[in-house]
């Protein structure tokens, strides 16, 4: 099974086409509508075709498989995460903590209006967790939190900047994703994310007074 889960989930082949486009849009978004309906357990390539209204044929030329769709949504996630994570991480006009604070407020409000989604497709995460692509998407947005630690922490060792970054990035993660699993107004969400933000701010001053 392991072996199985390892093997590339990429599409099959890349749309050239307006016309493939628009097939590949029309696949994604009955995708998003039957996982976020069925959830990952009835997830299936011939339910999303049928949403789409086309053939299993036309859909296994881009998608060899179920996992491939819901690594593609996946992946399509984790793209606009690392954006998120690179338009406000590395924006150097402004001080590390305060873009600190603004990535916390930003990402829990992103976790709540997608919440269904998320939760679908981490439910399926065992379908291809463990696939090459996978483990190079993390690794990107890795790579944006390690480029932030060394500027928020410039006179901490490795060791301690890689713990934070790592400390942080967990914690947003998965309390973000607990939060989110219940329907909350806009001054929930605020509260929420000020109070994370104050948090992580003041464990990175305590760092840098080290």
């Amino acid at each position: 099974m392991a072996d199985r889960r390892s093997r590339s989930v990429s599409s099959r082949k890349q749309p050239q086409q307006a016309r493939s486009n628009d097939l590949v849009a029309a696949i994604l978004d009955a995708a998003i509508q039957v996982l976020a309906k069925e959830g990952a357990q009835r997830f299936t390539t011939a339910r999303v075709a049928e949403r789409a209204g086309v053939s299993v044929g036309s859909l296994y030329q881009y998608f060899p498989n179920k996992a491939a769709i819901l690594f593609r949504l996946q992946s399509d996630e984790w793209r606009r995460t690392s954006e998120l994570l690179r338009d406000i991480l590395a924006d150097r006009a402004k001080r590390p903590l305060v873009r600190l604070r603004a990535l916390v407020h930003a990402f829990i409000r992103s976790e709540c209006e997608e919440a269904a989604i998320r939760v679908a497709l981490s439910d399926a995460a065992p379908l291809y967790r463990d696939a090459p692509e996978a483990q190079d998407a993390r690794a990107a947005g890795e790579g944006i939190v390690t480029a932030f630690m060394r500027e928020a922490l410039p006179k901490a060792s490795d060791a301690t900047r890689v713990l934070a970054g790592e400390l942080i990035a967990t914690t947003l993660s998965e309390v973000g994703k607990t939060f989110s699993e219940e329907t909350r107004s806009e001054a929930e969400i605020a509260a929420y994310a000020g109070a994370m933000a104050d948090m992580f701010c003041a464990y990175l001053e305590k760092l840098a007074r080290r």
